[in-house]
């Protein structure tokens, strides 16, 4: 289960990573073509947009594996740890059900997409498969989500972890001073 679970982590990096290196070239391109030749790729925009759309869906659930969401958790973290236990299971319960009607409403979406047959305006490619990263990364998001569940009710964790920028930074500078 160890290496299937490296395997799809560095699926989904390479994904992202392509993506964007995807976005920043093909941008690139265009801002040359329009300022040095008067000119572009008629369907460079729009190629753009929907691997940017990609790119957020597949950071969603990316995002919480790496626990680089920021989240407002003073008082949270104040708590007792039984109490921040609950917390973090009613903060999931809340995500997941968002992300579940998401999943949901993009089902439709997508299936009334492929119903209909409708193109992309610029690009030869039917919607719904530009669009089928919408149930996909909402499902992702919940396995994540379940995944943190699963860590807070097993005690492996004392709540929905997510990044703490002013805490490292703390640590950075007790660090930094110790040093000195």
């Amino acid at each position: 289960m160890g290496a299937l679970r490296t395997i799809w982590y560095r699926l989904e990096e390479g994904v992202i990573a392509l993506l964007l290196a995807f976005m920043t070239i093909l941008t690139f391109i265009q801002v040359v073509l329009r300022y040095g030749w008067g000119t572009g790729i008629l369907w460079g925009q729009e190629a753009v947009l929907y691997a940017f759309a990609w790119l957020v869906l597949f950071g969603l659930a990316y995002g919480i594996r790496t626990r680089a969401h920021l989240g407002i958790d003073i008082l949270v973290k104040m708590m007792p740890v039984p109490t921040r236990r609950v917390v973090g299971l009613i903060a999931i319960a809340c995500c997941a059900l968002f992300a579940g009607l998401m999943l949901w409403g993009s089902y439709v979406y997508i299936a009334k997409l492929y119903e209909v047959g409708v193109e992309a305006q610029d690009l030869p490619i039917e919607r719904w498969l530009l669009g089928a990263i919408m149930p996909f990364g909402f499902a992702l998001l919940l396995v994540r989500l379940a995944t943190e569940a699963w860590l807070i009710l097993s005690g492996q964790t004392t709540g929905f972890d997510l990044a703490d920028e002013a805490g490292d930074v703390l640590r950075e500078s007790e660090l930094a001073a110790s040093q000195d």
